[in-house]
Parts: structure tokens; sequence; C-alpha cells
């Protein structure tokens, strides 16, 4: 990725303190772009702010909280004066079976994962309708293209998103916005800690995985700057595998 790729782009990345986001949010300001970091701990998000400098501004909110979404949008326009690229890195981890998983379980994973995704476009859109090159980019999960055991309701959500983004990326098509999606496997982040810690579970991952090894957060930041930059210009309604063949077959 070329400095000239991201220079002059603005991005609200939701998510930003997380494991994926905040290496997308350091490789963006490093490309030239400035960035709206948005987060719920105040002070990783300020602490990272800091970090990147005058290219980033925090914004402490939530993503299931409509008014926090609008907050960070104006912030944008306010301090950048524009928006081009909305990235979703926001998700959680339920591997549960169906019969385990109660309706409070399903909602909350519905809610953080595909019902926030859809208020976050929708704050989004007007501003980035306007700039004429805006790009949606959500880090999605392997789990919502293929079916895979005791996943059924992240799965559920994940799918939910890719339908929500191809659907949107035809609406938008002829009107200057992108929806993409990277499908990810397993990818070492604090989100995952639960799995990659345990000897068991983490042999049965990396088993699950054609290339015998889980992803880094940066395998998954180079393929969404990838889709948020002028180099992607002819992909839309994309599906992106960043899983170590874990959805290329058996």
């Amino acid at each position: 990725m070329t400095v000239s790729d991201l220079t002059g782009r603005v991005a609200l990345v939701l998510g930003a303190t997380g494991g994926i986001g905040s290496v997308v949010s350091r490789r963006l300001v490093a490309g030239g772009a400035r960035v709206v970091l948005f987060a719920r701990t105040e002070s990783a998000l300020q602490e990272l702010a800091n970090e990147l400098g005058g290219a980033a501004v925090g914004v402490c909110g939530d993503v299931r909280n409509p008014e926090d979404l609008a907050r960070a949008v104006a912030t944008a326009h306010e301090r950048f004066k524009k928006l081009d690229t909305l990235i979703y890195c926001v998700g959680t981890i339920l591997l549960k079976p169906l019969q385990s998983t109660t309706e409070e379980e399903w909602n909350q994973t519905l809610e953080l994962n595909l019902t926030s995704a859809f208020r976050a476009m929708k704050a989004a859109l007007p501003a980035l309708l306007k700039s004429r090159e805006g790009t949606v980019d959500c880090v999605s999960s392997a789990a919502g293209v293929t079916g895979l055991r005791n996943h059924e309701a992240i799965g559920a959500a994940k799918a939910g998103l890719v339908g929500l983004k191809r659907s949107a990326a035809m609406t938008y098509a002829r009107r200057g916005v992108r929806f993409n999606v990277v499908s990810a496997g397993l990818v070492q982040t604090p989100l995952a800690r639960s799995i990659t810690s345990n000897e068991t579970s983490l042999n049965a991952s990396l088993a699950l995985h054609p290339m015998g090894k889980i992803g880094s957060p940066e395998d998954v930041a180079e393929a969404i700057l990838y889709l948020a930059s002028p180099r992607s210009a002819w992909m839309t309604g994309a599906v992106v595998p960043v899983d170590g063949g874990l959805t290329g077959g058996r």
C-alpha cells in the first residue's frame, strides 16, 4: 500500500481500539488518511488518538446508540470537512450450539454484529454519497459464508451482514458508494483470546484452517485497506476471504 493510495481520504473506524481496528487505524494514517476513531473505552481511545497525532480524533461512544454514531459522523465534518470511508471492525464471538444459546445471547449477537452495522451505514451514508468515492468496509467472519459447528448465532449475524452489504452494493453502485466485506477466519486478537489461549481449542482451530495457522490483525487490515483505497475502484458487493483457506474447500 503506497502513501498515495489513501492520501486525503477521511475514514471513520468503528471498533478502532480493537485488535484489527487499531492496526487499520494506524495503517490508514501511515497511508496519508485522516481518521475518526470510535470506541467505547475512553482511555484506550485517547491513547490511540495521542499516538496518531493530528491525523486522528477520538469519539467515545457505543455503536448501538444512533446518537453516538451521528456524533462521530459530525466530528468527521467538523474536524476534516468530509467523510469518505466507513470501516466496521466491531464484533463478538459466541460459540454455542442452538439449544444452548439463550434468546438474550441471540439478540446481543445480532445487535452488535448486524443491527449496529446497519445503523452505522445509515448514519454515514449521506456523507459517503456526497463524497462520490465512498466506501463501506466491514470485517465479517467465515461463519457467515460457510457452516461451522456451534456457530449458529454468530453465523446468522455474519451471514446477515454479508446480505446487507451485497444488497446495498447494488442499490448504490451508480451513486458513488462501494460496499465490501472481509470474511475472516480465526485471528489472534484479544476478542479471540478465550480460544487461542486454550491449547485444545487452539489446536482444533489450527486443524480447521487448511493452511494450519490462524491469522494476524495485519492480514485482515491489509485487505480492508485495499478495499478502502482507489486500487479497488472496480469492486463492490465483494466478500473477500482472509481465512487461511477455511472457506476455500474441504
